[in-house]
């Protein structure tokens, strides 16, 4: 199986809320690195973070990945994606994101994801207030200024 029959058959069972389908998509120790729900090790973890997480908090799922690239052990696609947020207080309200996701592959697998996408733009969409969202960011923010690969780049004044 190809790259794009890979992802399209990942994107395919999270449309589905077909957790089984979605992390057979994995490596038996696969990861999966979300920017909202955090991070998943291993196919049952990944499994139920689809079920329990992505369709715990909404419905009408679409994923559609575009101009997938790959070497067989590294692959990139630009994604849509879109739901409708079944969240209390949230309920109803559609969101739309345009991201990026980072694949390391092995044996045909996905063995790590990972994504980049701006997690203020589904949070403007829902409506969540300023200052939930600053937080959020910050978060975020301490995260990123704590890995190794970073250090160089940050200054003491």
């Amino acid at each position: 199986m190809g790259f794009s029959e890979l992802i399209n058959r990942m994107t395919n069972a999270a449309e589905r809320a077909d957790g089984e389908g979605f992390a057979a998509c994995f490596t038996d120790d696969g990861v999966y690195h979300d920017y909202i729900y955090g991070t998943f090790e291993g196919r049952e973890n990944i499994s139920k973070m689809l079920t329990d997480k992505f369709h715990g908090d909404a419905e009408d799922l679409q994923w559609e990945m575009v101009d997938p690239m790959s070497d067989d052990k590294l692959g990139y696609a630009t994604y849509n994606f879109s739901f409708t947020s079944t969240m209390p207080d949230y309920r109803g309200k559609r969101v739309v994101v345009q991201a990026m996701s980072q694949f390391r592959l092995r044996d045909g697998l996905i063995a790590e994801y990972h994504e980049t996408a701006n997690g203020g733009i589904p949070m403007a969409q829902l409506g969540i207030p300023a200052e939930t969202m600053a937080r959020v960011f910050l978060r975020s923010a301490q995260k990123i200024m704590a890995k190794p690969e970073l250090k160089s780049h940050l200054r003491s004044d």
